[in-house]
């Protein structure tokens, strides 16, 4: 099969990460998280103590930043300045603050230029808010994928459950409200349905059945091109 590249955008809690690592592996393709490099630069922010609303200092704080997309026994792993933050980078302190940091535009634009670069030869399958549109616009197969917000918040609930992370169900349903309209409504490529994509509402389907509409999806992509 021709290494195509699968662009996969949608909202917070959607399951977008889960379903494109579970995608590119069926592929044989690479994965690749954009949010993941978003969240190591707000990560570093936090740590370094500067305000991701701060959109001078966030350019000067990634201008000193390297981020690995790496992977350790088939699990992906993500490398800030060569330490292992892939844990880390899930902590709620950053979920609440990552949109501020992709709402800046010369912060997009430099993170945009490397998920471009990691893009350039195919194959891999790429998930985010901005994919389809503005990261890899010329994709073979574009897809956007969302869920009712009761059934992100339940999900990303189990998640913090099992992570063994206190979590409060309203809170979290709060929290995705308010992130989907930081992202529906920032100036630089906001979160929206590329023209050409496939609306895949993944409300009352298992991730299996998700991952297989999308590997249906990339074989016509390659049959076409």
């Amino acid at each position: 099969m021709k290494k195509v590249n699968v662009a996969i955008d949608g909202p917070a809690g959607a399951g977008k990460s889960t379903v494109a690592k579970m995608a590119a592996e069926k592929l044989g393709f690479i994965y690749i998280d954009t949010g993941a490099m978003y969240r190591a630069v707000t990560w570093k922010a936090l740590n370094n103590h500067v305000d991701p609303r701060d959109d001078q200092s966030l350019e000067t704080l990634l201008k000193h930043t390297e981020i690995q997309l790496t992977q350790k026994n088939g699990s992906p792993r993500v490398i800030c300045d060569g330490q292992d933050v892939t844990e880390q980078i899930r902590d709620p302190s950053v979920t609440r603050n990552v949109s501020f940091t992709a709402s800046h535009r010369n912060i997009r634009e430099d993170l945009v230029r490397r998920q471009q670069q990691l893009a350039a030869k195919g194959g891999t399958v790429m998930d985010g808010r901005d994919i389809g549109t503005a990261v890899l616009p010329d994709a073979e197969v574009k897809v956007f994928l969302t869920a009712s917000v009761n059934e992100r918040a339940r999900r990303r609930y189990d998640e913090q459950v099992a992570k063994g992370i206190p979590t409060d169900i309203d809170e979290l349903k709060q929290e995705i409200e308010n992130r989907d309209k930081l992202d529906t409504e920032r100036e630089v490529t906001p979160l929206k349905q590329a023209e050409d994509a496939v609306y895949l509402d993944s409300t009352k389907l298992s991730i299996e059945e998700v991952v297989k509409q999308i590997y249906q999806l990339a074989v016509k992509g390659a049959d076409r091109s």
